[in-house]
């Protein structure tokens, strides 16, 4: 009976319906009054239909299927290595492990961890050739679920300069994509497009610098010793953009892929913004990162991980980081959010989305080839100056009250009370040193709003703890 619902109506054609919405607008323009179009120039129309789906090539994604993530900073190995299986006794399901120094004892940090069982990141804050092969070593016949973000491009885009040099960094990767390929390891190169929406890159910038990036990689080393390709990205609060922007990627890195002859697999790190996260209500952080990393999940993200509500103000705390993983927990758990077809498939407005982010970033990313390459943009600063005009608009909607973030630049809470809780500084610091480009800088847009109201607590950064 279900199936024959529909069979009593007459189809309605997507003509037909713009007629009727043109009929009720009274002589008014449809595409001025009902067609908005984003900052990123993506225009999104009153309603969809099947008709849009007819140029689109439609595959079904897998199964909802994706890992809850806890990033842990490794100050101390076998503190890093309690905390680790204490989080996975409580919803932590893989690790992301920060390594700042060659110095940490990678078999202490990994004592006890079932390397078959559990997916590892590691961030390692330092280019090393025998740290990797230590790592590689110790994972044994885990190496598959081993992820290693080599990303020597993304700390010249960071901070201004290579590890060591262009020559030796690339040096020092070959060897290492030689010594992962001998033992199995197939995913070490990570592309960190993080950085480019943390510091306001709009939606189709991200993705065609995310392309263009990896395209570095890919030009400058045997495509056969490159795997699987990690990208780690920032969701912003744009729920069904930051879906379509995901889908977009995978679509795009097949298609570059393809061209290589490499792995069309890639395996998607999804992290929220930090972008849109405010120091005043911050409790409105949890809403935000909430939305965000179910934006990540039906976008196809592998593995979430989620920023506690404080991270941008307080040291790491635990109550913080419980409420973090527990968010992600609901979501698998009690809104089984792991247990479903993804429901992003097929969707009219969301595929037309995908669609649109997918060919204007392909546009973006051939111009940055046609005009030298990621590497030669970023050296010339053209990659910065885009960004930084993006930004910049982005924060005059922000200052103009067009784009709001509840809490601080609409309904405060003007009893909110912040110098006293401050444990990290919060804002961009600034530090005179010599680097070969201009670095990409995150900024929040909160920013000089939050300065302005901690002077009037009389907060100044001399008088608070050292940061």
């Amino acid at each position: 009976m279900a199936k024959n619902l529909f069979n009593e109506f007459d189809p309605v054609s997507a003509k037909a319906w713009k007629q009727k919405i043109q009929y009720e607008l009274k002589g008014k323009d449809y595409n001025e009054h009902l067609v908005w179009e984003s900052p990123d120039g993506i225009k999104t129309k009153p309603f969809y239909h099947a008709e849009d789906l007819e140029n689109i090539d439609l595959r079904p994604s897998e199964k909802l299927s994706w890992h809850i993530a806890q990033e842990i900073f490794v100050a101390d190995a076998a503190k890093a290595n309690g905390k680790a299986q204490d989080v996975l006794l409580r919803g932590a399901e893989s690790l992301i492990f920060t390594v700042p120094s060659e110095l940490v004892d990678l078999e202490i940090l990994l004592k006890g961890i079932d390397l078959d069982a559990v997916p590892l990141h590691f961030n390692f804050r330092f280019l090393s050739a025998d740290q990797v092969k230590k790592a590689i070593s110790f994972a044994g016949k885990s190496t598959g679920n081993i992820h290693l973000h080599i990303d020597s491009i993304g700390k010249l885009a960071k901070s201004g300069n290579w590890f060591f040099d262009k020559d030796k960094d690339f040096e020092i990767l070959a060897n290492i994509l030689a010594v992962a390929q001998q033992n199995g390891t197939t995913n070490v190169l990570g592309i960190d497009t993080s950085l480019y929406q943390n510091a306001g890159a709009n939606s189709v910038q991200q993705l065609a610098y995310a392309l263009a990036h990896a395209n570095e990689y890919l030009n400058r080393f045997d495509p056969e010793s490159i795997g699987e390709v990690t990208f780690k990205i920032a969701v912003g609060g744009t729920y069904f953009f930051e879906i379509a922007k995901i889908r977009a990627l995978r679509k795009l890195w097949e298609a570059l892929a393809a061209e290589y002859q490499v792995s069309a697999k890639c395996h998607i790190l999804a992290i929220p913004s930090k972008r849109n996260k405010t120091l005043y209500g911050y409790n409105v952080n949890l809403l935000r990162s909430t939305s965000e990393c179910m934006s990540a999940i039906l976008g196809g993200a592998d593995t979430v991980c989620n920023l506690p509500y404080d991270s941008m103000y307080h040291k790491d705390n635990e109550f913080a980081e419980r409420i973090a993983r527990n968010q992600l927990v609901i979501l698998k758990e009690e809104s089984y959010f792991d247990a479903i077809d993804n429901p992003a498939d097929g969707a009219y407005y969301i595929e037309s989305l995908t669609q649109q982010f997918a060919e204007k970033a392909l546009v973006l990313f051939k111009d940055i080839e046609a005009n030298g390459g990621f590497l030669k943009q970023l050296k010339d600063h053209t990659i910065q100056r885009k960004i930084k005009e993006g930004a910049n608009k982005e924060q005059l909607r922000f200052d103009a009250g067009e784009e709001i973030l509840v809490g601080t630049n609409a309904y405060q809470n003007t009893k909110d009370n912040m110098k006293d809780t401050l444990e990290l500084y919060p804002f961009v610091k600034t530090k005179q040193r010599k680097t070969l480009i201009e670095p990409i800088i995150e900024r929040r847009l909160a920013e000089e709003v939050e300065k302005e109201r901690l002077k009037v607590e009389g907060w100044s950064r001399q008088s608070t703890p050292k940061f």
